[in-house]
């Protein structure tokens, strides 16, 4: 089918097929006439899902979003197939955060944003195991941040001008860091850090530390 279209088809059997030969994704070798994937993969990983968890690859601040389970994102963003709040909230706390910072790579300057890898950010990361209560005091805290955000960016008042809902922006909202905000935020770290056991209150340095020597302990458990 592709091959009736014979001038395209010709240049990429002649100037695309030879490298795509030699590498080593099976799909891209199996199908050189194709995009590189047809994200097969991940439609079938969301497809019982109403939504899933969407992270930009590179960003200024690390933000995950919910979208529906019909979108699909290209290679500038990182999708997870979860439709729980309590996994959107490990993801969102101050300490999954850190670790993604401390194992992501680093444009140029902080302002320029970091790259969220998920081979060295998320693989690595040593999820915490909570009790039941736990999950739900984390749930509960992603729900609550979730609602406000959506308040702030989707407001219901007709009275908003054109310019102004330009402005409500995930970028701006973190940006300005409203007080709202920041409470909601602190409200889901201390139920992340209950449920690895922590005090609230770790240093920056602390927090690394202490993943570190979890991630180096299940490593040795295999």
């Amino acid at each position: 089918e592709a091959s009736l279209y014979e001038a395209p088809f010709e240049y990429v059997r002649k100037r695309i097929k030879p490298a795509r030969l030699k590498n080593r994704d099976w799909q891209r070798r199996t199908y050189w006439w194709r995009l590189g994937r047809s994200g097969r993969d991940l439609q079938e990983a969301v497809q019982p899902l109403d939504r899933y968890i969407v992270t930009p690859r590179v960003s200024k601040h690390r933000l995950f979003v919910w979208v529906s389970s019909n979108t699909l994102p290209d290679s500038a963003v990182i999708a997870f197939a979860r439709d729980d709040e309590y996994f959107f909230g490990i993801l969102h706390s101050r300490i999954h955060e850190l670790w993604a910072r401390k194992k992501g790579t680093q444009l140029r300057e902080v302002e320029s944003g970091f790259r969220y890898t998920p081979t060295s950010t998320f693989e690595t990361f040593p999820l915490p195991h909570p009790t039941p209560e736990q999950r739900v005091d984390i749930s509960e805290a992603a729900k609550h941040l979730d609602t406000l955000r959506e308040g702030s960016l989707n407001p219901s008042s007709d009275d908003v001008s054109p310019s102004k809902l330009k402005q409500l922006t995930l970028t701006n909202l973190y940006n300005n860091r409203p007080s709202w905000l920041r409470l909601a935020h602190e409200r889901l770290d201390e139920a992340v850090s209950a449920a690895y056991g922590w005090p609230a209150d770790l240093t920056d340095g602390e927090i690394i530390a202490r993943l570190l020597e979890l991630n180096l302990e299940r490593e040795a458990v295999g």
